[in-house]
């Protein structure tokens, strides 16, 4: 009997990309083997952030003396990596399973196939990241709390959302969005931290030309935030170590004593279901911004947002073995490689569509886009390859995250991409998932919001003292 992870061919086949075995089937085929093979045995595993907070997740997997306990080492490497990105952690606790431990303390070391989560969790929490083995009863208890964010509209505001390829800003009184402009940049090439500086303020000083006064300013960015000073953001990757640590960390902080009024920064993905929760007037959202990269942010069923990552960028969805590889954290399957810019640019070659000069990615994007509304085929297929991606892909989170309502948007849901990756996923989910289905709201946004909706919904973050 081979001890083997076994992979599960999709029901609805990506046409661009026959390969794509999607997370969410392998993992619940594993778990369905498990049950039913009278070798199982209860594994628990904690992940602590540096504030003490604990999340917990309970599985099961093969006894170690099975002839398929093999198969456990996969998948417990995947959902420890999506746990990661979804709740952060720099300590991880595994209870009831050395065997697991082992293997995992070994693929997340310094010299291991997974340091890039290793060094990026030790910079996030600024402690050594370790995985532990413990019995099952002595994994810590979960500790997880939510907090309020935003939906302050009273004063005259100004929001900003920092992409890779543009900055979005809004100027809103009283919760009305007054002005609103898209400003093209290249962050993540500079390494002169000037450029972010100027580019940043220049979007702010815009935007308050259009209001009377300024009382508040709320921004939204990929990376890790706390307390609107960035620990690691892709934005800034291209700035020297020494720089970043003068004058990118506390960049927010700076800006806000500059303008004398009350500056918040936040993740880009929690603005994405802040917009949501607030278009929507509901609770239990999960937003999915596909641009550059993708950004993802959770309201729980209160209304508030958890102390988790939610960085599903990095979080693997698909688990073929010779999948596309993340450029920067080396890993394959992604979130950020099928829910973005980069998903775009690596099918497109795929469907036939090739273009002399090379464009970059947003601009390789909006001239399928262009082919898309003429009706191209081509480009037709790419959208409903990315919508048979998102139909499984949702499946797969809420395992992980109590959804009611799913929103996306972002620049790949622009003109007819959007409609074209809903539809597709939608009928995924009313053929292959109908629980879900019925429980969860897919919708996308006006074209307006899938534009510059992070951008007005930031504006609320802070709180006009």
């Amino acid at each position: 009997m081979s001890d083997e992870f076994r992979l599960v061919s999709p029901t609805t086949e990506a046409p661009l990309d026959p390969g794509f075995r999607p997370a969410v089937l392998a993992n619940r085929a594993f778990i369905a083997e498990v049950d039913e093979s009278g070798e199982s045995v209860d594994v628990r595993i904690a992940l602590e952030r540096g504030d003490g907070s604990v999340t917990v997740y309970d599985t099961i997997a093969f006894a170690p003396d099975s002839p398929r306990a093999g198969a456990n080492l996969q998948y417990a490497e995947r959902l420890v990596k999506f746990l990661l990105w979804q709740r952060g952690g720099y300590r991880v606790i595994v209870g009831g399973h050395e065997q697991i431990a082992r293997h995992l303390s070994a693929a997340y070391a310094p010299d291991g196939a997974r340091a890039f989560d290793y060094d990026f969790m030790s910079g996030v929490y600024e402690k050594e990241f370790t995985v532990e083995s413990v019995a099952l009863e002595d994994v810590p208890d979960e500790q997880d709390t939510t907090m309020a964010l935003g939906r302050h509209l009273d004063g005259n505001r100004v929001g900003f959302d920092l992409g890779a390829s543009d900055r979005k800003t809004s100027a809103v009184i009283d919760g009305k969005s007054v002005f609103e402009e898209e400003v093209p940049w290249d962050p993540r090439n500079q390494s002169d931290w000037h450029y972010h500086y100027e580019g940043i303020k220049h979007s702010i000083d815009r935007a308050i030309e259009h209001l009377p006064s300024v009382d508040a300013i709320g921004g939204s960015a990929a990376g890790v935030w706390i307390n609107s000073r960035v620990l690691v953001a892709s934005l800034f990757r291209g700035i020297p170590e020494d720089d970043f640590n003068a004058h990118v960390k506390d960049i927010m902080v700076n800006l806000g004593r500059e303008y004398g009024v009350p500056l918040v920064v936040a993740n880009d993905g929690e603005v994405t279901a802040l917009a949501g929760s607030m278009s929507l007037e509901e609770n239990g959202v999960l937003g999915v911004a596909m641009g550059s990269s993708e950004a993802a942010g959770y309201v729980t069923l209160d209304g508030n947002i958890t102390g988790w990552l939610n960085e599903l960028a990095f979080a693997p969805v698909d688990y073929q073995p010779d999948g596309p590889v993340d450029e920067w954290s080396g890993d394959m399957g992604t979130g950020a490689l099928y829910f973005s810019q980069q998903a775009v640019g690596r099918l497109a070659p795929v469907a036939g569509i090739e273009f002399d000069d090379d464009p970059d990615l947003p601009t390789l994007l909006e001239r399928v886009q262009e082919l898309h509304l003429d009706d191209d085929e081509r480009a037709h297929q790419i959208f409903v390859t990315m919508g048979v991606y998102l139909g499984y892909t949702i499946a797969h989170y809420a395992d992980f995250y109590d959804i009611r309502n799913m929103l996306i948007l972002g620049r790949c849901t622009s003109g007819k991409g959007g409609p074209t990756m809903l539809e597709t996923a939608q009928d995924i989910l009313d053929r292959e998932f109908p629980e879900l289905a019925a429980r969860i709201n897919l919708m996308l946004p006006s074209e307006r919001l899938r534009r510059v909706g992070q951008a007005i919904a930031a504006a609320s973050l802070p709180k006009i003292d």
